[in-house]
């Protein structure tokens, strides 16, 4: 199978280790030049993944833009903020194209509209496009290490589902087919923000009792507004779920959670993002998650309090005791 990953931060980078361990054909493509230059050198992502060899079969190319002639995958390992460019440049491709990155697109200036998961912004410039999502409770280290994970192939196309599973599943990688795609996407999305709040919560010395409330209350939250956006219930309780939000909210190699344990430390939210060196997801689409739930009369009391963190109208101990405050109610609401 010939494999193309666009995209050489940690994850792409990982996958592309992962599929290259395997009878693959694979490609890792980065537009930086010195970077390219240096994985080329050296054999490994000294920037992403310090110390991960890469396999002799992998690939590394550069340039404006690589040849997906002969294609059998393409892989986008871009940030969010990226999706939409790459898509409207694969568009028209033939071969199953899907993403890793998580969240929600910003909603863009004079656009008029709110911000877009991914599918959505899929079918906004690349109707014909067969593409889908891999997600899933995953840290890019372990993948690249070999380390058993399993992740979810979501799409809407039976093509794009098979494609994934053929590319990736090994060993010591599992990977399960979901047709769910708007769940697996929501999923991903909300735990990111829901981890800011448990590192918050972990970062203030709350205790254990309170983080497991979070995360409970969390799955609630992104449950409720997964079903508002037609997900499936059942898709919640699974990997790329309540697997997702697990991983993310308790790992110490979680960028999302450090985010929440920098701020209750006292720094700032830009020298909270500027430590880490890597995209946090849920610094960019908190403010969009709860836009969508209230456009959709969801509510997301966990999330807006991370809204209120991040734009500096609460205080860390301030965001726990509105939490704390909120009036009784039925655990099923």
């Amino acid at each position: 199978m010939k494999i193309v990953v666009l995209g050489a931060g940690a994850w792409g980078t990982a996958l592309a280790i992962s599929a290259a361990s395997q009878p693959h054909h694979v490609s890792l493509w980065a537009r930086d030049g010195s970077q390219v230059a240096d994985m080329q050198a050296t054999r490994e992502n000294r920037r992403y993944l310090p110390g991960i060899p890469f396999p002799p079969a992998l690939q590394i190319l550069g340039g404006e833009w690589p040849s997906l002639a002969g294609a059998d995958l393409v892989v986008v390992g871009t940030p969010m903020v990226a999706l939409r460019s790459m898509l409207e440049r694969l568009n028209g491709l033939a071969a199953p194209v899907a993403w890793l990155c998580k969240g929600f697109e910003a909603a863009r200036a004079g656009s008029g509209t709110h911000g877009l998961l991914g599918h959505e912004i899929r079918a906004d410039v690349a109707p014909g496009l067969k593409a889908g999502v891999l997600s899933g409770p995953s840290f890019a280290q372990e993948v690249a290490r070999g380390q058993p994970t399993a992740l979810v192939a979501a799409s809407e196309h039976a093509g794009v589902r098979e494609a994934l599973v053929v590319a990736f599943h090994s060993p010591t990688l599992r990977v399960y087919a979901n047709e769910d795609i708007v769940g697996v996407e929501v999923g991903g999305a909300v735990k990111n923000v829901l981890a800011i709040a448990t590192g918050l919560c972990d970062g203030l010395n709350l205790g254990l009792n309170a983080r497991a409330a979070l995360v409970t209350r969390g799955l609630a939250e992104m449950t409720r507004l997964g079903l508002a956006l037609g997900a499936r219930a059942e898709t919640f309780m699974g990997l790329s779920g309540l697997g997702d939000l697990v991983l993310t909210a308790t790992g110490d190699l979680s960028r999302n959670r450090k985010v929440g344990q920098l701020l209750a430390q006292g720094l700032s939210l830009q020298q909270a993002v500027d430590s880490l060196g890597h995209v946090a997801e849920g610094v960019y689409s908190a403010r969009t998650v709860v836009q969508r739930a209230q456009m959709l009369g969801v509510d997301m009391p966990i999330s807006a309090g991370v809204v209120a963190l991040l734009d500096g109208r609460l205080q860390p101990a301030q965001a726990v005791t509105e939490l704390m405050g909120r009036d009784p109610k039925d655990e099923a609401q």
